[in-house]
């Protein structure tokens, strides 16, 4: 499980981000991006951070480390900002963090240089979570120590928004038109040979397995959240098998607005 820890300082709000996520100090003394239950995209923001990022984890790319955040909604109450107040007067209980990485930098795909290899591990990953929010306008990658970071996977899995629809979803193509890493010609067949191989039933039960139980309770049209869970693993088990067969939009060509300064 991820480890627990309590927030006992909240430091300042990060407004990059549209859910308003905050830098807070915790009772183990680390510094962390905090993100909210009570932010408007709400708790399915924060399953799929954990689903997404664990599972990058486990397949050897760079995501912040995860914990919950225990959060007294009483620390809302010296905030000046009436927008943060109201936000961590909300979100008592369960939050999630990530791992500060101080000094970190926002990757520029006119700016640093990425391996084939390591674009098309990163494409093929996004595929198969299907992230749409890896753009060269909004690329939430980091640059820290020399290193490429993955961050934010909370537009993922679009599927868990509308169950019903969920296998149908899960089947559609992924467009990387789009996609930061484009540009640096992504080895997706290589990455599918190495990737997808890893991808089983144990691992996603693993995965799955992190999900605080308070963001699963009351799903409508699951009579437990162990069932709730396996729902999540489903789709990622069908995609990774054939998802490399249909990424559309990066064959050879650079991405849109980037080349020319377009």
């Amino acid at each position: 499980m991820l480890n627990e820890v309590t927030a006992t300082r909240y430091i300042t709000p990060l407004r990059e981000g549209g859910s308003l996520p905050g830098l807070v100090e915790a009772d183990d003394l680390g510094m962390y991006v905090m993100k909210f239950t009570g932010a408007g995209q709400g708790r399915k923001t924060l399953v799929a951070e954990v689903v997404c990022g664990e599972l990058a984890r486990r397949l050897g790319l760079r995501v912040p480390g995860l914990v919950t955040i225990g959060l007294d909604p009483v620390m809302g109450l010296g905030e000046p900002d009436q927008e943060v107040q109201e936000l961590l007067k909300s979100s008592g209980g369960t939050n999630l963090g990530m791992d500060f990485l101080s000094r970190a930098i926002g990757f520029d795909p006119l700016a640093f240089e990425v391996s084939a290899e390591d674009a098309g591990r990163i494409v093929w990953f996004d595929a198969l979570v299907n992230n749409v929010d890896r753009s060269w306008r909004n690329p939430n990658l980091l640059m820290w120590n020399g290193d490429l970071w993955l961050i934010d996977h909370g537009a993922t899995m679009i599927w868990h928004h509308h169950w019903p629809g969920a296998q149908a979803s899960a089947a559609k193509p992924y467009d990387a038109s789009d996609h930061a890493l484009a540009p640096f010609g992504p080895d997706i067949s290589s990455a599918a040979t190495e990737l997808a191989p890893l991808i089983t039933e144990e691992l996603l039960a693993e995965v799955t397995a992190e999900i605080p139980e308070e963001w699963l309770v009351g799903e409508p049209g699951f009579e437990s959240t162990d069932v709730l869970r396996r729902a999540y693993a489903e789709p990622l088990l069908a995609r990774a098998a054939t998802i490399h067969e249909r990424i559309k939009g990066i064959e050879g060509d650079k991405i849109k607005g980037i080349e020319g300064g377009k």
